[in-house]
């Protein structure tokens, strides 16, 4: 055999995604939830009544070739917009063109690629258009729409949620890609099926990824004495020897999977914890910042039931900046597991936020005199810190000293709970109260 370096044919420069891009519905591959017989999309597509629309979904589902299929069916003029390349001036051209065919009588759809790209007066420029009718506007995005598109342009669009393609559905593309004429042209392809499975695992839902990864492990294969080009074990495990992860971090799965780690060890399973954290570190998270989460945690979600948790969480973030990746993956770990394990409560948040709301939303009373300090003479002559009581002076470290202003007496925000360390905690402050209970009787 011998290493195959590169194709003859001049047409297969072309990217093997770009070459095999489906121009007909019924070519398309996945969304079964959107373009399955009956469902509202192909219906809208299949009958020509589209409207202003969003395709939202992860990169290489389909969002930009469902829009080249609408192009294909639909009685209407079709503008190819990049969110990257094109400013204020461009949209006003292509709007001004759009308003002069809609006065001929001509619909314009207007494909916009990337538009959580374009800026608040990017996307207001679009907005009167819309409303008159002058365009139908398709935009294509990778992030949550309800954060990066305006509001009045939302309301204004149907959003369709595309999602990322199943494994089979990955592996089905790649067999049609191997037979398609269109793919590798002239070219016997021998790949076994357990192959093109490892591709569709590596790809993640990512269509163009799982072509673009079998075109290389093509071009890498070995071209045998007949002809025909085997893609090998080795050369397959080069084209696929790190996995590519969905991850953003300042998009909206940034936020999808620490919360899922939260969520993860606020339910004691330091198994998805870990995954969640790894999923994170793998994308190229910032090592800090899951640490930070961490020490956040260790108060809001184990608190006093486990005191140590804080300190576990602190020193992991310590230890995080002093070593870095690659190394500080193990110390996330120990401190991801910690806190999983640890007893759960969430009663000093809880005493916070409710703490919280009374002080914004009360009268900011002046602080009661007895616990003033009086460092000048005019502050004693004010009486500032008359009726104060050092609890030092007492058998019990306890007084009747009322610290809350009037009108807050009584107020209570720390309930402690059960939960390890915290029940302790919880029979002390018992104590206390009933102390002070019955002291006030007196």
């Amino acid at each position: 055999m011998e290493q195959m370096t590169l194709f003859d044919n001049r047409e297969e420069t072309i990217p093997l995604a770009s070459r095999l891009r489906p121009q007909k519905l019924e070519d398309f591959i996945g969304q079964e939830h959107l373009l399955g017989q009956g469902k509202m999309l192909r219906q809208l597509i299949e009958k020509d009544q589209i409207s202003s629309m969003i395709f939202w979904g992860p990169p290489g589902v389909g969002k930009t070739t469902l829009a080249s299929i609408i192009a294909g069916r639909t009685k209407a003029d079709f503008i190819n917009f990049s969110a990257v390349t094109s400013g204020i001036k461009e949209i006003k051209e292509v709007m001004n063109q759009a308003e002069l065919s809609r006065k001929m009588g001509v619909r314009t759809v207007l494909f916009v690629d990337e538009i959580h790209r374009f800026n608040k007066a990017q996307q207001d420029a679009f907005l009167p258009f819309v409303e008159k009718g002058s365009i139908l506007l398709i935009g294509a995005t990778t992030e949550n729409p309800s954060f990066e598109v305006n509001a009045a342009l939302l309301s204004r669009c149907k959003v369709f949620v595309l999602k990322a393609l199943e494994e089979d559905e990955i592996v089905k593309l790649l067999h049609n890609a191997i037979h398609n004429p269109a793919g590798f042209p002239g070219q016997k392809i021998e790949i076994r099926d357990e192959q093109l499975r490892a591709i569709a695992v590596f790809a993640n839902g990512d269509a163009r990824t799982a072509l673009n990864t079998l075109e290389m492990a093509v071009l890498n294969g070995e071209i045998t004495s007949q002809g025909s080009i085997v893609v090998t074990d080795e050369g397959l495990s080069q084209c696929i020897n790190r996995k590519s992860l969905l991850y953003d971090k300042s998009g909206e799965e940034h936020y999808n999977l620490i919360s899922a780690l939260h969520k993860s060890m606020r339910n004691s399973d330091p198994d998805a914890a870990i995954y969640w954290m790894c999923r994170m570190l793998e994308g190229g998270e910032n090592p800090l910042y899951i640490a930070r989460r961490l020490i956040r945690f260790a108060s809001e979600d184990v608190g006093m039931a486990d005191s140590h948790a804080l300190q576990v969480a602190v020193a992991a973030y310590q230890a995080c900046h002093f070593l870095g990746m690659p190394e500080c993956d193990v110390h996330l770990t120990h401190a991801v597991t910690y806190l999983a394990m640890a007893p759960k409560s969430n009663a000093l948040y809880v005493a916070c936020e409710k703490c919280k709301e009374d002080v914004r939303n009360r009268i900011a009373e002046p602080v009661p005199l007895q616990l003033r300090n009086a460092p000048t003479k005019l502050m004693e002559e004010l009486d500032y810190g008359a009726g104060y009581q050092y609890a030092h002076n007492t058998e019990e470290k306890l007084t009747n000293m009322e610290c809350l202003p009037e009108s807050m007496r009584g107020s209570r925000y720390y309930f402690p709970t059960s939960q390890g360390d915290e029940a302790k905690v919880k029979e002390r402050l018992d104590e206390i109260m009933e102390w002070k209970r019955e002291n006030n009787r007196k």
